[in-house]
């Protein structure tokens, strides 16, 4: 049973599966020029800007040549133009362009990086790549004999520098660089098919220019690394005078308004370091992680070749352990002496706010014990007045009776109005002062 319906396939199907494909090698003959570009335009904006960016400039070189150019979520490209072939590709970062062109195996390596696919790219369309390059590099893929030593001083004569990286790779080819950026402002790559099988050319020259872009990829980091080193050194300092500050104002002032003062005045220029240290770990942080995961590609890249030492030559993998390796070192050091100060001001910022946080509790309840005795001394003047009310209240209530008996004594009842009023004034009193009671009992409940 075949599935021909798409409403059966999930919606990513058809593109996760085609994602395997989607990067292929180029098909290469015995004798082949390819000219390497790598295209950074990062720091024109995000990553949609950065898609755009790239797909204008591929638009543009199709537009030249007549071609249409793929859609705007396209990530690979391959067309033969004729007079030679383009791969192109979309990554995170940056964008390649690989130009091939076939020649005759009768010509010099020296006369094959002249003839670069190269030429027959518009001037108009270079110019637009400029102070965006972060790649160019020639390579040259040419048939040739198992002869190192002959092979050894063909190749002094073509490369500029004076150290060379070389090897056998894949059980049939051979790998000669410098991986110097020489005079006609790129890199060179030789690659020898002594007995290589079919398509592996192709995998062979990818590969090869795969390790140049990310090495470059992978330093980038290291101006990021060689700028913070002397900042962080700055946050440091500053970090052991606040905390020799903070142990000198606990030696000399305790407790006082003083020592509150300054460890306000620390914690402010702590929370300022804090913010310093922020602020270039976020911008570093991509960064680093970016160079980490380029290095391991180029790591991957160099064991897919599987290469075997000539005698006398280091190999790409020895060249990229000395030369690369402790560029990487210095990152990882920088992005872990980051995370170690803002570890340490932190630390610090909370023993701080820990010692005010005391001194803060000490003051409360210096101020609840005032407070307190406040409150008793209300307690005791208040009974006192209550004494008073008592008294008072006492004394209005006698007189009314005083004034009641006298005048039941005018009007001829016998009573003594003096006797009255001092009989009735010790009742009057207890029952004032247990009317008072009752109301402070009963406002104490509520």
């Amino acid at each position: 049973m075949s599935i021909v319906f798409a409403s059966l396939n999930h919606p990513q199907r058809v593109v996760l599966a085609a994602e395997v494909h989607s990067r292929p090698f180029l098909q290469l003959t015995r004798s082949e020029t390819l000219t390497h570009l790598a295209v950074y335009v990062r720091e024109e904006g995000n990553g949609n800007q950065h898609g755009r960016a790239q797909h204008a400039l591929l638009e543009a070189l199709c537009t030249h040549f007549g071609v249409v150019a793929p859609g705007a979520e396209a990530k690979h490209f391959y067309h033969d133009f004729g007079r030679f072939r383009l791969k192109w590709e979309c990554h995170t970062e940056f964008a390649t362009y690989t130009f091939a062109q076939a020649h005759e195996e009768t010509i010099s390596t020296v006369e094959a990086f002249s003839r670069a696919p190269l030429s027959h790219i518009p001037q108009q369309w270079l110019l637009s790549l400029q102070g965006k390059l972060m790649v160019a590099a020639h390579v040259v893929v040419e048939p040739g004999q198992d002869d190192t030593a002959a092979t050894a001083r063909q190749m002094q004569r073509i490369f500029e520098g004076k150290l060379m990286s070389s090897s056998k790779v894949l059980q049939g080819g051979e790998i000669w660089t410098d991986f110097q950026i020489q005079s006609d402002g790129f890199s060179r790559f030789v690659v020898r098919d002594i007995d290589l099988r079919e398509l592996q050319g192709g995998r062979l020259a990818q590969r090869i220019l795969e390790i140049e872009t990310y090495r470059m990829m992978a330093l980038l980091g290291l101006p990021h690394a060689q700028q913070a080193g002397p900042f962080l050194n700055q946050i440091e300092g500053d970090l052991a005078a606040l905390t020799a500050a903070m142990v000198h104002a606990e030696q000399s002032t305790g407790g006082s308004p003083e020592q509150q003062a300054e460890d306000e005045r620390v914690l402010h220029k702590i929370t300022g370091l804090a913010a310093r240290i922020e602020k270039l770990s976020l911008e570093n942080s991509y960064r680093f992680s970016a160079s980490q995961a380029y290095f391991r590609l180029v790591q991957a890249r160099i064991e897919e070749l599987r290469e075997q030492r000539i005698e006398g030559v280091p190999t790409i993998g020895e060249f990229m352990e000395r030369r690369l390796m402790p560029a990487m070192n210095t990152c990882q050091a920088i992005a872990r002496r980051q995370e170690a100060l803002a570890e340490r001001i932190a630390h610090t910022n909370d023993l701080l706010r820990t010692r005010i946080g005391i001194v803060q509790e000490q003051q409360n309840r210096q101020i609840l014990e005032s407070m307190n005795a406040r409150a008793a001394q209300q307690l005791k003047l208040q009974q006192a007045v209550e004494g008073l009310s008592v008294a008072a209240i006492s004394y209005y209530v006698i007189g009314l009776i005083g004034y009641a008996g006298k005048a039941a004594k005018a009007a001829g009842l016998p009573i003594n109005p003096d006797l009255a009023t001092g009989l009735v004034v010790p009742v009057v009193a207890a029952c004032v002062w247990l009317g008072l009671r009752r109301m402070h009992k009963g406002l104490g409940q509520h």
